[in-house]
């Protein structure tokens, strides 16, 4: 599907794309899906939202409940996120997509200024794991985020220092955040400026360069002149 291609890179034609092929089989749950994928990326939660309850509809598969419950918060309804997080279809859910509904639903406290709530609710059994699982990282970086939102930057750190060793996939920016808490900032704009004096520089040795050659062509000229004049002879 060619909206699988683009979707990392630009989530808005990966939309488009996606829509095409809705319209072309809207009633294969595999097309729907990503639809609703292409569609939350894109930041549409509302298409995204819909798309979701009708391919959980056709698969009843519960396992896009934590996705629809972060399109709740995107539509600035979060109480309707914390709802679907406490569901009893959210109770069966496996590990990682329970994982992926605590993360959701701490998000959730947080656009409800419920920030103490959020950092307990993330202290389960799975922030000790000692499973390789991808969602590990995830769930670390979201426990440093919460510390940090109750001013717990110590605590933080250490949370940090695991969500980016566990991301080797790049799916948090847990190391910028611990460059960012060390104190450690990267200036564009500083760069920026490197940048525009090397070029500067590289034109003034341009110009010097040239002023080179047309002296040396001046005195060139003057050597010529010089033996064009006739000699007198004694």
């Amino acid at each position: 599907m060619a909206s699988g291609r683009f979707v990392d890179v630009d989530a808005e034609l990966a939309w488009q794309h996606a829509q095409a092929a809705q319209r072309r089989g809207g009633r294969i749950a595999a097309v729907r899906e990503a639809a609703a994928i292409a569609a939350y990326k894109a930041g549409h939660f509302r298409e995204a939202l819909s798309e979701l309850r009708t391919v959980r509809r056709m698969t009843g598969d519960d396992s896009y409940l934590p996705l629809m419950a972060d399109c709740e918060r995107g539509l600035g309804r979060p109480e309707r996120a914390l709802d679907l997080a406490s569901s009893r279809e959210a109770a069966g859910l496996n590990t990682e997509a329970k994982v992926e509904m605590l993360i959701v639903a701490a998000g959730a406290r947080h656009d409800l200024g419920q920030h103490e709530a959020a950092v307990v609710s993330l202290q389960v059994p799975q922030l000790r794991t000692n499973s390789r699982a991808s969602w590990r990282a995830r769930l670390w970086y979201a426990y440093a985020d919460a510390l940090i939102s109750v001013g717990r930057e110590a605590d933080a750190r250490e949370w940090l220092v695991r969500a980016a060793e566990a991301d080797t996939d790049g799916e948090t920016d847990a190391s910028e955040r611990l460059d960012e808490l060390d104190g450690i900032v990267f200036d564009e704009e500083f760069d920026d400026d490197v940048a525009a004096v090397d070029d500067e520089s590289d034109d003034d040795e341009s110009d010097d360069d040239e002023s080179d050659d047309d002296e040396s062509d001046d005195d060139e000229s003057d050597d010529d002149e010089s033996d064009d004049e006739p000699t007198s002879e004694g």
